[in-house]
């Protein structure tokens, strides 16, 4: 036991060097400000970062609530991440139990009738052993396995941190997808109201046309309106079903009815804004972020490792234990042995593998550092996107309300000119296609501004909480 315990005591002693580079995160290539000028709002400091504001303070509207709590419960994508993070763990445990000597257990016995040298007689004997060893451990002189332990730990948080990420676009794709949904809805009773009148349009046309108060081309007319508004109620009808099929594959499983939106309109207060804030080290703090440093970081350690390959190795093997010639004495008179062999190897020739390997760790850092700078410049870009957006979108959807009440207005006065017999009903259809389409657009404006109020938390790295 004294042997073994030698081992353990050398290993700690000799195992804390590391060749590891110095690491340094790389300067984050993006403003320290949120961009400024017409399209933004005015900024200023938050209160609370996105990421410490839960998303249950965001997405306040009850029946969204419940469909998020599904999704976080149910989706594949997320189980997948969660497992992935499992696996990675295992990992870690893996390599770190490298860094100990593995410590074995053995009881032996042998018995063998032999003959006696000079004579014909045999002579029976017997012997028995029971020992601790530790087989082929290589130390750690150079920090190679303290390396690639380090390594793995960083592989872990990259992929924990991913699993962060995965949840918090869940939580924005599933709201964004509940929108859209009540936009879909919206539209297809638009579609249907529309459909309805151009079919009372037609048989009010036909009645005309019988009472010679109106033309062929009329009726023609009339009808060609009804027949696109029923292929439009058709189309709307397919895109509130795909929409529902993207919001159950997001929930895990088919969401009921009883949670399911309204019509958009009704969702205006459904999420609340946050605030971006004026520094954009906020940034740093995104998991995704997070997870491109993690992997820079482990590759990093890789180096470290790859370095350790060019120094010697020495390994040792070792038993302690008792050996005895009868079982019944092994534990109480059995004789103490023990054997000690170390062993070591030193690179001198190896066609330039090392030296490759270490290329290829430092290019694969190299690169590594260009994936975390992206990742900044392109968290950056969304936080800035969604910011001009929020800067815009009031404004729009002002014009667009006011763009609705003038082509209501236009509709009715190019319907009463008509029955009036001053006016073509071409001009009653077009003045009908546009307040058709600016309704149309006003939905999708309010659906942009809830997206946008969505995403912004998004970005900024809220819905961990």
């Amino acid at each position: 036991m004294r042997v073994i315990m030698m081992v353990l005591g050398g290993t700690l002693l000799l195992s804390g060097c590391s060749l590891d580079p110095h690491y340094q995160r790389p300067s984050a290539p993006v403003p320290a400000a949120w961009p400024q000028g017409a399209s933004y709002p005015a900024t200023a400091q938050a209160h609370s970062p996105a990421e410490d504001i839960p998303w249950r303070e965001v997405m306040v509207d009850d029946k969204l609530r419940q469909v998020v709590e599904m999704a976080l419960s149910d989706n594949r994508d997320l189980r997948k991440a969660i497992a992935d993070v499992e696996a990675a763990r295992a990992q870690l445990g893996e390599q770190r139990a490298t860094l100990l000597p593995t410590i074995n257990a053995g009881i032996d016995g042998d018995r063998s009738r032999s003959l006696i040298s000079g004579s014909d007689s045999t002579v029976l004997s017997s012997s028995y052993g029971a020992s601790l060893s530790t087989s082929a451990f290589t130390l750690d002189l150079f920090g190679k396995n303290r390396s690639l332990t380090g390594a793995a730990r960083e592989a872990y948080l990259s992929s924990a941190a991913t699993a962060t990420s995965t949840r918090l676009t869940l939580i924005a794709d599933t709201a964004t997808a509940w929108v859209a949904l009540a936009t879909a809805r919206s539209n297809l009773t638009l579609a249907r109201q529309t459909m309805e009148s151009a079919g009372q349009s037609l048989a009010v046309t036909r009645s005309r046309l019988r009472n010679g108060v109106a033309s062929a081309v009329d009726v023609a007319q009339a009808e060609t309106v009804y027949q696109q508004a029923r292929a439009d109620v058709a189309s709307a009808l397919t895109t509130e079903a795909q929409d529902k099929n993207a919001l159950d594959l997001l929930a895990g499983r088919p969401v009921p009815e009883a949670l399911l939106p309204g019509d958009v309109a009704s969702l205006s207060q459904a999420v609340k804004p946050v605030a971006a804030g004026i520094s954009s080290a906020v940034l740093l703090r995104r998991p995704d972020v997070q997870a491109a440093e993690h992997t820079l970081k482990s590759a990093n350690a890789n180096i470290g490792a790859a370095r350790a390959a060019f120094f010697p190795s020495i390994t040792l093997t070792a038993s302690n234990g008792l050996s005895s010639e009868a079982l019944s004495s092994l534990f109480s008179g059995g004789a103490h042995v023990w054997s000690l062999a170390p062993s070591v190897s030193l690179p001198i020739f190896d066609g330039g593998a090392n030296l490759s390997a270490l290329r290829y760790a430092e290019a694969e850092k190299q690169g590594y550092v260009a994936s975390y700078e992206k990742t900044v410049q392109t968290a950056f870009r969304e936080v800035a996107d969604a910011l001009a957006r929020k800067g815009t979108i009031d404004e729009q959807q002002a014009a667009q309300r006011d763009y609705v009440a003038a082509a209501e207005r236009s509709y009715q006065l190019a319907s009463n000119r008509y029955q009036a017999g001053v006016d073509t009903y071409l001009n009653v259809l077009d003045a009908q296609r546009t307040l058709y389409s600016a309704r149309q657009s006003l939905f999708s404006l309010e659906q942009s501004r809830l997206d946008n109020l969505i995403t912004l938390y998004n970005v900024l790295g809220g819905g961990g909480k």
